[in-house]
């Protein structure tokens, strides 16, 4: 790991009690249970100094020690994943911390090294990535859309289409914005201290909060896109590329 940039934790926050989707970071997925293929993908990466799973779950935890993952117990009423990565960060130094959705199967090495290059710009408290969003997503409110200015700042997350084509001329420019999170550790520990904003509670997107309060998000390109998985159908949509992904090799 570059030396500039401090030493980076990675954190993977793996609650059990989802409700569209139960159980889903222990569901098997092509042949693994959903978090070993995501804590698989952090692993192979050279620039975390550590990484942990953080749960709120007994057996989560039983199944990291069976399977030799690196797992730390975090309180129940985390509100979000991020508390979850701030709840690590107590106790763990830190000057980068990167919160890696347990829910993100698709990932691979390749989609960090864009995230923490963000960080030597000086200006940059916090980052996250985005691709091109597909077709069929474009109108999909699970698909989170972001803009940007010119100097890669977030200016709005939102489940709507955006920006609105007014005048139908074709674009297709759209952002979709994928789950992943790096923080410097002061605003981590800023976003954790404050209350969730109106706008994120219309959204239900808790990087709104960043936005309401100031606290400006900056977006890298990442090299491919994932599947967030909520559903069933998320589940067998990220299992058949995966499975792609293996007859490849």
């Amino acid at each position: 790991m570059p030396s500039d940039l401090g030493r980076v934790l990675a954190v993977i926050p793996a609650r059990l009690g989802s409700t569209r989707l139960p159980r889903k970071v222990l569901r098997e997925i092509a042949g693994q249970p959903m978090i070993a293929w995501v804590y698989r993908a952090a692993r192979a990466c050279s620039l975390f100094d550590q990484i942990l799973i953080a749960t709120d779950s007994d057996e989560v935890l039983a199944f990291c020690s069976t399977h030799n993952l690196p797992a730390v117990f975090t309180p129940v009423d985390c509100p979000s994943g991020t508390d979850r990565v701030h709840a690590v960060a107590q106790s763990v130094p830190a000057d980068i911390c990167v919160n890696i959705q347990g829910d993100e199967p698709l990932l691979t090495p390749e989609h960090f090294p864009p995230l923490l290059e963000l960080f030597r710009r000086p200006e940059v408290q916090v980052a996250t990535l985005a691709v091109r969003c597909p077709a069929h997503d474009i109108d999909n409110p699970n698909a989170v859309k972001v803009v940007t200015a010119s100097d890669d700042r977030a200016l709005y997350f939102s489940r709507a289409t955006i920006p609105y084509d007014r005048d139908q001329a074709g674009f297709a420019g759209y952002r979709k914005h994928l789950g992943i999170y790096a923080y410097r550790r002061e605003a981590l520990d800023r976003f954790a201290a404050l209350p969730a904003s109106w706008i994120e509670k219309v959204e239900r997107l808790e990087q709104l909060r960043l936005l309401d309060n100031g606290i400006d998000v900056y977006v890298a390109n990442a090299p491919s896109d994932t599947i967030g998985v909520d559903t069933e159908k998320d589940l067998r949509a990220a299992e058949a590329v995966l499975l792609d992904r293996l007859n490849l090799k």
